[in-house]
């Protein structure tokens, strides 16, 4: 399944960074941690590896953009599958947190 990577975190108070460079074209396989691209902020410049295995499927921030963190900025997946499969990956995870905030509150009630 296509996965989304997203701009991380660079720091405490660092809310954007602008891409300097692309490593890696759509098409390239990557490996777990291999750079992916350089990232330039106010504080640091660094290079960004990448949180998952597979072929670059999709780049939707070009160099010199201005990217907020946690906006996405590449879809990567399985060679031949489709950027699009990335969309139904984000509303997985959003109901695993709705399944766990119910029964943070039950446990709560209980314990009053």
């Amino acid at each position: 399944m296509a996965q989304s990577v997203v701009m991380p975190e660079l720091g405490e108070s660092v809310t954007e960074g602008t891409i300097t460079q692309w490593l890696k074209s759509v098409g390239d396989t990557v490996e777990v941690d291999e750079p992916l691209l350089e990232v330039s902020t106010d504080k640091v410049d660094t290079e960004i590896p990448s949180p998952v295995a597979g072929t670059i499927l999709e780049i939707k921030a070009e160099e010199d953009d201005t990217v907020e963190v946690g906006s996405v900025i590449a879809i990567i997946g399985e060679e031949g599958e489709s950027a699009d499969a990335e969309e139904s990956a984000p509303a997985a995870e959003d109901k695993a947190a709705e399944k766990e905030e119910p029964k943070a509150e039950e446990k709560e009630e209980k314990s009053a």
